[in-house]
């Protein structure tokens, strides 16, 4: 007899370290293992994507205009994409979304290989991607919820993040080769046939949806309401509205990749594998060291603390003329965009209430998505005004602003997710074993939250169970 996702998969595989605990439920193992196989190919792709653009075109407007034309339509339908998520079975919205790229990423292998393809063309496809990616990424981010349970929710984004990441370490290595050996079209078949894994993955699953409460009103007056939602918590709409700043600024990375590469350290679409690939190998590393970590709690100065670091690894850049002190850049760069993005979403995941996930989620993406085809034109633009160098840098000073900001408002942040916190169960071992820390027994700092360490004799009964 089938049961819950949640719970079956415990009784079946050993107990695992922290920082693999998620995978203790047989839904996330699934989804993980679809996951790293498909992400490979949608990497090969967008490497693909941009390099046959700039192949075609020559020119650093039109790859912003390709980002901006896929990532739009996504920035606007995301909030109705979120409500129809806290609606609809979030697993079948997920199956029929990745079916949907599978047959786009085809498309775009067809017109390639058989010599037909031109910009119009690949903007049309992508355009029709972003559309996809709307629904899917929001019901992907709020499905996670129902594969794992609440505490183990922050292990399950960052290993999730692990997959993405180190599939963005692989995929455009391969992508490299493979585009300098047989062109472009091999990494759209490839990405679609990846598709099959995740499908085969979502289709083995036995899910029981997440208990919702959901009330049978109109699409607006549910849009209405979790916009309602989001203004009013200060945590949500300060955590979101920086994660749209470092979205926008991250544009460079990918927008501006084949000319860095190419005008700026003389090479091909190998050099562009090996910078891609070495943005990959920090971003992975900033997952796993998310993974390691046993709470949620704390996160808020690491956000601040990797924002900073993002500026100054994109300010790094535009000093670099040498290969591998730009390789050195991108790893850290890598690393410091995935913390904070990563963290993020940990963050609010957390502390969101179920029946505004989908919700909370849209604007989530539309924050990580949506502000990145306005960076994609801007970052366009202005190299080819200004320089590619010179664009590094205005991004990066940006970022170190964006941080100075939101470190000015982290006292206030934490105050105002400390009872979240306790709600979701986080901070009640804390605040029973340590009162000295709550607010209340210290006055003198209100605004700090306590590392969430249980007792001896807790941890001693959680290793038991």
């Amino acid at each position: 007899m089938a049961s819950s996702g949640k719970d079956e998969s415990k009784t079946h595989v050993p107990r695992l370290p922290a920082m693999g605990r998620a995978l203790v439920h047989r839904n996330f193992r699934l989804f993980v293992v679809g996951q790293a196989i498909s992400v490979i190919g949608t990497w090969m792709q967008q490497i693909a994507t941009v390099w046959l653009v700039y192949r075609l075109s020559k020119s650093s407007l039109l790859l912003g205009v390709t980002d901006f034309t896929a990532q739009i339509p996504a920035a606007l339908l995301l909030p109705l994409a979120g409500v129809l998520t806290d609606r609809c079975n979030r697993h079948r919205t997920v199956l029929v979304a990745q079916t949907l790229m599978m047959i786009q990423a085809f498309a775009l292998m067809a017109l390639t290989v058989t010599g037909a393809v031109c910009v119009w063309q690949i903007l049309v496809l992508s355009a029709l991607l972003g559309i996809v990616s709307a629904l899917d990424s929001t019901a992907r981010q709020s499905f996670v919820i129902e594969m794992v349970n609440r505490h183990d929710l922050g292990n399950a984004i960052a290993i999730n993040s692990s997959v993405f990441n180190a599939a963005r370490l692989l995929g455009p290595a391969v992508a490299g080769v493979v585009i300098g050996l047989c062109g472009e079209w091999p990494c759209f078949l490839l990405n679609g046939v990846s598709y099959l894994a995740v499908l085969a993955s979502l289709l083995a699953m036995r899910v029981q949806p997440a208990a919702r409460s959901v009330k049978q009103a109109g699409i607006m007056a549910g849009l209405s309401e979790g916009i309602g939602y989001i203004t009013g918590s200060m945590p949500i709409r300060t955590i979101l509205g920086l994660l749209g700043i470092v979205s926008m600024m991250s544009a460079p990375l990918t927008v501006l990749m084949p000319l860095l590469a190419t005008q700026v350290l003389g090479g091909g679409p190998y050099t562009l594998g090996m910078l891609t690939a070495a943005l990959g190998a920090g971003a992975l590393a900033a997952s796993l060291y998310l993974a390691a970590r046993k709470s949620v709690i704390g996160l808020g100065r690491v956000i601040a603390l990797a924002t900073a670091a993002f500026g100054l690894g994109l300010a790094g850049l535009s000093l670099s003329h040498s290969l591998g002190l730009s390789l050195v850049l991108m790893l850290a760069t890598g690393f410091a965009m995935v913390t904070e993005m990563a963290a993020s979403n940990a963050v609010l995941q957390t502390i969101v209430e179920e029946e505004k996930r989908g919700r909370v989620m849209s604007f989530y993406t539309m924050a990580f998505f949506g502000m990145g085809p306005l960076g994609s034109l801007l970052a366009g633009a202005l190299a080819g005004t200004i320089g590619i160098l010179p664009t590094f840098l205005l991004f990066g000073t940006i970022c170190l602003c964006a941080a100075l900001v939101f470190a000015a408002l982290l006292p206030s942040l934490q105050r105002a997710i400390r009872p979240m916190y306790v709600r979701a169960g986080l901070l009640r071992e804390s605040v029973e074993a340590y009162p000295a820390a709550t607010p209340a027994a210290s006055p003198a700092r209100p605004h700090v939250l306590p590392i969430a360490l249980p007792s001896p004799q807790v941890a001693q009964q959680r290793r038991a169970a």
